[in-house]
């Protein structure tokens, strides 16, 4: 039995020591934990290198928080991927750097927003390869997402200010060639394809409960538990942890990233607690912008209400409102009292009974004037 010897319960913080190990109950090159989009490509060049490689998923399916999203992708840089190219654009390099180091402020990583972008042509050519369908077209509109299946879109802030005094803009969001907001499940039943093709052993509704290490911290694999009951697992050549961020946590909000407790709702999946995260550190790894997340403000569709402003509590107005609705989203988390008001006229107000992702409600109209506005407030 991989039994805990301590009475209490097995805990992501505490990694359970290699001596304490009876026995072993299932063996692989690599154990990678969770199998969304990161933990399938981790699986597949695993195991193009020769690992047996096993995933361990708590869910019932694959696909974790990707297949909750849309499936865009930032690519771009090296004169242009080919979809780039075919829409008449070239991409340089160094504009995509520039923009991204200041789009992820000061604390941004120069090594790895360097590395991201130089391999980002290679990053779209392996999709590809594997069966991820890209169409040759652009959706030249304002949008959170493409519900048509056009691939290339601007999906940041790359046409405002201060980034378009920093970077040449070009669109760097690479939506797959499905039609509606259905890009996130298409992505993952490929790389899902992918990762059964190649012979990966996949273990479902298994939760990784903590990382086994011996006296020097090395790490030697995983408990598991499966059925109600802990496995020890040993990995020969390393454990990738794949498991998602911390958004359904909320004790791990409230000590890392208190500003994020005041957005109204989580978006991930159920296992986004964190406990991945908590492994890493309990073996020593440095968890770095704990304290960052991604808020989203989606006020658009209908994108004709990105001509509005919005104002706060004080009636100033406090963020350019064709900006990346992320961008918006975390200078909302700024303001007094965290009240935020969209003003808008009523051609700009356009279809948002119809289609909207806000849902806001309305707390007053006017006819003549801003004044007459306020007094309605």
């Amino acid at each position: 039995e991989c039994m805990n010897p301590a009475a209490d319960k097995t805990s992501p913080s505490r990694p359970r020591r290699l001596a304490d190990v009876k026995q072993w109950d299932m063996e692989t090159d690599v154990a990678i934990i969770g199998f969304g989009g990161s933990g399938a490509a981790a699986a597949i060049e695993a195991s193009d290198q020769g690992a047996e490689v096993t995933i361990f998923e708590l869910a019932s399916a694959s696909g974790g928080s990707t297949a909750l999203s849309s499936a865009e992708i930032y690519m771009g840089g090296n004169g242009g991927t080919r979809v780039q190219r075919a829409c008449g654009l070239e991409d340089s390099t160094e504009d995509m750097y520039r923009y991204l180091m200041a789009a992820n402020g000061p604390l941004a990583d120069e090594d790895k927003v360097r590395a991201y972008c130089e391999g980002s042509l290679d990053h779209f050519n392996w999709l590809v390869s594997l069966g991820v369908p890209y169409k040759d077209t652009l959706y030249d509109q304002r949008a959170i997402m493409a519900m048509t299946d056009d691939c290339l879109l601007y999906t940041g802030s790359e046409k405002a200010w201060p980034y378009n005094q920093l970077a040449r803009p070009c669109p760097r969001g690479h939506n797959l060639q499905v039609e509606g907001d259905n890009g996130g499940p298409l992505f993952v039943k490929i790389m899902t394809a992918n990762v059964e093709n190649r012979g990966v052993k996949i273990v479902y509704e298994a939760r990784a409960l903590t990382l086994i290490v011996d006296d020097e911290r090395r790490v030697h694999g995983v408990v598991v538990r499966i059925d109600q009951q802990e496995r020890c697992v040993r990995a020969r050549r390393g454990v990738i942890l794949c498991a998602g961020g911390f958004g359904m946590n909320q004790e791990m909000l409230r000590k890392y990233s208190p500003l994020l407790l005041g957005a109204t709702e989580p978006i991930g999946n159920p296992g986004d607690t964190g406990s991945g995260i908590q492994m890493g550190m309990a073996v020593g790894a440095a968890a770095i912008n704990m304290h960052e997340g991604f808020v989203s403000l989606p006020y658009y569709p209908p994108p004709s209400l990105t001509w509005g402003i919005l104002v706060n509590a004080q009636g100033q107005r406090f963020v350019n409102e064709d900006c990346y609705h992320g961008r918006v989203g975390y200078y909302c988390l700024q303001q007094p009292e965290r009240r935020v008001y969209l003003i808008a006229n009523v051609e700009d107000f356009g279809g948002y009974e119809k289609i909207s992702y806000l849902g806001a409600k309305f707390v007053a109209t006017a006819e003549e004037s801003v004044a007459e506005l306020e007094s309605e407030l």
